[in-house]
This record gives structure tokens, C-alpha cells and sequence, in this order.
């Protein structure tokens, strides 16, 4: 697993490639965590289950989330393709138990369902821990279009899973639970052969090689977001037309391997022995130190140390006892000790979890605002939510590279408009649903493609699989603060009791309070994001200036 190494340039460069587009096919099943509602009914009718008891079991897979601190430590200890097979694996028996209870193979109890549906939400943390990590470390040069396009197909992965259900299956919830354990696993086992560290862009031709590369898979992924929501606006679609589709969306997935192939090709034909003895030094020095050091960030970012090889060699000692600054490598405690990570930690938790909040209490949003059927709201915010992610990354990293704009700019950017989305359904204007359906997507995307690359720009790439699972604390932590807190409690104040022993509430009112407390979160998140980038300004100012003098040096020697 992860030895397809090979010794020349033009190869080497076309596997890292090929390793980013198994990244991609992996993201794009990694979403499961959101396919709940698919097959919630099947399960509450089976095990005669109240709707208190159908929610917790939900809390129960977003608890999985929590142990995702376990695939943190193991990215630091663990190769790429284990961490991928032991998610994988733990998502086939999570989700494989919950098929054989909805095709009615087998009984289980509630607290085991609750066991399996954690284990089913842990198996993701795996998976994204392994991809991220990986692919930050492989194209630490690209950090933004890298998390935005990994992070936007996990946001597909829902729709992609769906639809290919409804179109192959019939909608049929025990197909679908099959699909939800057996997939994952077979597209894990494919990566584990090919997505492993890589030396990352050692010249300026080829960072901009990557920029153009990233282009194309922003170009793809939009393509394939465009195709989906396609297919849900047709109605009733025949048997013959839904297999096509299918058809057509795996080879729209499967056609970012044109990159890898071209890579290779173009690199061979445009390889001299000349330039090949000179790329081939600096390319070899970085897998040295990635192999020796598990990745001692040395980022052209010049936000980390650089150290020369002496110090290296015999001043380890004098350099441990060192506090580090902000942008230079953290260890868990280091970082932990920081005003800047609680700050990130704590602005991160507005965002998410009260997008969550909305995204888990949609079905109840829409009946108290008079919307029979609210899957169009769920279908808006998936798509949107992609389209924030997507551009987020490729945007901010773009203003990095040409004014060294602070990243968390645009994580206080997505707070103050999520805001005002809160504000609007509070308000229940016509059409409030819909533009807070679209708002909410955007800045929930925005807000976990900025961040991923945001954490390992200020604390560093060494041990940032962790560093990534703690910040993920914040959906399980979002998720009952604001859904099952504050979101269940003020609703049951505004509700009237039914005969059966629940409740309903019908109106603007219902959720009015939890909108404005929802909207002040957001304004005190915005605070913070602000906060934090007067901090980092120094760090993305040195981002800014080094990447710079790497373009003003091409451009000199391209003159000679």
C-alpha cells in the first residue's frame, strides 16, 4: 500500500498527482454523515422509535465525530493507507449493521444502534484526517484550493449518494445503507494504493503548475454540482434516463485523471538531463526531511523556521526550549496554550454550529413557516454549501499570493453575512426561507474550507492531523449547543401540547428567539475572526513577501 514510488521526475510528479484524485473520489464518499434523514423514516418505523428517540440517535453518529481525536493522533504515528483502510473498515461494520437492521436480517437494541451510528460517524474522521493531512503536506503551496476542493465534495458526497440511490435503486433506504458501507470501503482500498506524502513544489514553474491543475479540478467540481442539482429538478425520470445519468456522473468523477496523465506526459517530453539534475536536488532534499522528520514544515509560507543544516545537526537541543510564535510548528500543548487558537476554536463553533442548527432543525423551520415539503431547502443548502466551499479556497488564497490578505478575513466576512441570513428568517419575510437556505450553505462552506488551511498556517503542518480533529470538536459540540439545546428547548417554549403527548408550533414565532441569539453568536464570531487576523497580519504579510521574491526570482532567470 502507498508504494507506487518512482525514481524519475515526470513520475513522481504524475503519482502525486494521481494520489490528489483518489484525495478526491475519497472526499466524495466521505459525506455520509449527512445522508441520516435518507433512511431515518425506515428506522423509526422498524423500531417503533418516537421522534425524541430518532434524534438522539442522530446525536449518537454526530457523537462519532468527537473520537475523530483518535485518527488525529494516529496521522502523526500511522501511514496514510492504514488510516484509510481502519476508516473504511469501521464504517462497513457501522453502517453494514444498520442494513442488516433495515432489511430486517437482524434485531438490535437501542443502545447498540446508538453504537453502531457512532461508529458510523467516527468512520469519517478517519478518512478526512488521512486526505487532509496528506494533501496539505503534499501541496503545502496551494493550502486554499486544496481544502476548498477536498471540502467541496464531501459537501457533493450527500447529493452524489443520493441521487445515485434514487436513480439505481429506487430510493430504497436498505439499498442505500449497502451503498453507504460497501463504497467507502472499495474506493479507501484504491487510495491506500496511491495517496501518500509527497515532496511538495521545490521551483516556481511548479507551483504555478499546481495552481493551473487546481483550476481545472475547481472547473470538474463545479461540472459535476452543476449536473447533480440538474438531475434533482427533473421530474420523475425513467429508468432508462436515471442509468444514464448515473452512468455519465461516474465518468464526470473519473475524469480528473486526465491530470495525472497529462502531468506525466508533459513532464517526460519537456525533461532535458539538464534540468532534471537540477530539479531533482531540491526534490530529494524535502523527501529527506520527510522521511527523517515526518514532515518538519519548511514551507516557502516563511511562516515556519528555516533552519539550515547545522542547526539541524547539532543545535536540536538549544531550539526545543523555545516558546514558538505564531506561524512557526506547534506541538498539541504549545498550540493548546495559545489566545490564537481558542480564538480560531471559539469563532469556528459560531459558524458551524449555528449552521448546523439550522441544517438539523430544517424539516421543523419549514413546517412552522407554512412549507409543506422542505427538501428543496436541504438541496439548496447542500449545493451552495458546496459553492462557498470551492471558492473560499481558491479566492483566499489567490488575495494570500497578491495582497496578503489574512485568511480569517473571509471566516469574518461568512459571520457578519450569515448574520444577516438569521436576522431575515427571524423576521419571516417572503422568501426569508430560501435566502437563508442559500446564506447559510455559503458561510457553513466558507467556513470549514477557510479553516483547515488557516489552523495549519498558524500552528503548523507537523502535527495538524490533531490539531484539525479538536477544531472538528465544534460540529458534536455545535450540534447540541445550538440544535439540541438551544434550539429544541426555546421551540418546546413556543410550542402547544397534542393529544398524543408531543407538540407542534405553527409561525414566525416559533423560532424568532433562536434566530436573534443565533445572529449575536455570529457578530460575537465576527469579533473574533477580526481579532484573529490583526494577529496573524504579520504571518500573512511574510506569506506574501516570500511568495513574492520566489516570483520576482523566476521571472529574473526566465529573463537570462
Amino acid at each position: 500500500m502507498g508504494f507506487f514510488r518512482l525514481s524519475s521526475p515526470s513520475s513522481s510528479t504524475a503519482l502525486k498527482w494521481l494520489g490528489f484524485v483518489a484525495a478526491v473520489w475519497v472526499q466524495a464518499i466521505s459525506g455520509n454523515n449527512y445522508t441520516f434523514s435518507n433512511y431515518s423514516d425506515a428506522l423509526k418505523s422498524l423500531m417503533n422509535l418516537t421522534q425524541v428517540e430518532l434524534n438522539n440517535l442522530s446525536v449518537a453518529k454526530d457523537v462519532g465525530k468527537a473520537f475523530g481525536l483518535l485518527a488525529g493522533l494516529a496521522s502523526d504515528r500511522l501511514p496514510t493507507w492504514l488510516i484509510l483502510l481502519i476508516g473504511s473498515v469501521e464504517g462497513l461494520v457501522g453502517y453494514g449493521a444498520q442494513w442488516l437492521v433495515v432489511s430486517e436480517k437482524i434485531t438490535l437494541s437501542y443502545w447498540q444502534m446508538c453504537i453502531f451510528l457512532c461508529m458510523g460517524g467516527n468512520s469519517t474522521t478517519w478518512m478526512n484526517t488521512a486526505v487532509l493531512v496528506t494533501c496539505i503536506r503534499n501541496f503545502r503551496r496551494n493550502r486554499g484550493p486544496v481544502a476548498g476542493i477536498l471540502k467541496g465534495y464531501v459537501g457533493l458526497s450527500t447529493a452524489i449518494f443520493t441521487d445515485l440511490c434514487v436513480a439505481l435503486f429506487s430510493d430504497d433506504a436498505s439499498s442505500f445503507l449497502v451503498m453507504l458501507a460497501v463504497v467507502p470501503l472499495g474506493v479507501c482500498v484504491i487510495a491506500a494504493f496511491f495517496l501518500h506524502e509527497s515532496p511538495p513544489a521545490a521551483t516556481h514553474a511548479e507551483e504555478q503548475e499546481e495552481t493551473r491543475f487546481f483550476w481545472v479540478f475547481n472547473a470538474v467540481a463545479v461540472v459535476v454540482a452543476l449536473y447533480l442539482l440538474a438531475y434533482d429538478f427533473i421530474p420523475s425520470p425513467s429508468t432508462t434516463f436515471s442509468r444514464v445519468f448515473a452512468a455519465i456522473l461516474l465518468v464526470l468523477l473519473a475524469s480528473p485523471l486526465g491530470i495525472p496523465i497529462y502531468s506525466f506526459f508533459a513532464n517526460r517530453v519537456r525533461t532535458s538531463p539538464d534540468i532534471e539534475g537540477q530539479e531533482r536536488e531540491p526534490l530529494l532534499v524535502e523527501e529527506v526531511k520527510t522521511t527523517e522528520s515526518h514532515d518538519k514544515v519548511e514551507d516557502d509560507v516563511a511562516v515556519e523556521k528555516v533552519e539550515d543544516v547545522a542547526a539541524m545537526e547539532g543545535k536540536e537541543g538549544e531550539v526545543g526550549k523555545k516558546v514558538p510564535l505564531i506561524g512557526e510548528e506547534h506541538t498539541i500543548v504549545e498550540a493548546l496554550r495559545t489566545v490564537d487558537f481558542w480564538v480560531l476554536f471559539i469563532s469556528f463553533l459560531c459558524g458551524v454550529g449555528t449552521g448546523l442548527a439550522v441544517m438539523n432543525n430544517m424539516g421543523q423551520i419549514g413546517l412552522a413557516l407554512g412549507y409543506a415539503d422542505v427538501s428543496i431547502f436541504v438541496s439548496l443548502t447542500s449545493i451552495w454549501g458546496f459553492f462557498g466551499r470551492i471558492i473560499s479556497g481558491t479566492v483566499s488564497e489567490y488575495f494570500i499570493k497578491k495582497a496578503g490578505t489574512p485568511r480569517p478575513l473571509w471566516n469574518a466576512a461568512s459571520q457578519i453575512v450569515m448574520a444577516v441570513g438569521y436576522v431575515l428568517m427571524a423576521l419571516a419575510v417572503p422568501g426569508s426561507l430560501y435566502i437563508g437556505s442559500i446564506v447559510v450553505g455559503i458561510c457553513y462552506g466558507v467556513r470549514l474550507a477557510i479553516t483547515v488551511p488557516t489552523a495549519s498556517e498558524l500552528f503548523g503542518l507537523k502535527y495538524y492531523g490533531l490539531i484539525y480533529n479538536i477544531l472538528i470538536l465544534n460540529l458534536p459540540l455545535g450540534s447540541f449547543l445550538f440544535s439540541g439545546l438551544l434550539a429544541g428547548l426555546l421551540y418546546d417554549m413556543e410550542a402547544t401540547p397534542t393529544a398524543g403527548g408531543g407538540n407542534t408550533c405553527v409561525g414566525a414565532h416559533c423560532y424568532r428567539l433562536v434566530f436573534v441569539i443565533m445572529a449575536v453568536a455570529c457578530i460575537i464570531g465576527f469579533g473574533l475572526d477580526i481579532l484573529l487576523s490583526i494577529r496573524s497580519k504579520a504571518v500573512y504579510a511574510k506569506i506574501f513577501t516570500s511568495k513574492k521574491s520566489k516570483r520576482l526570482s523566476a521571472a529574473a532567470s526566465n529573463g537570462h
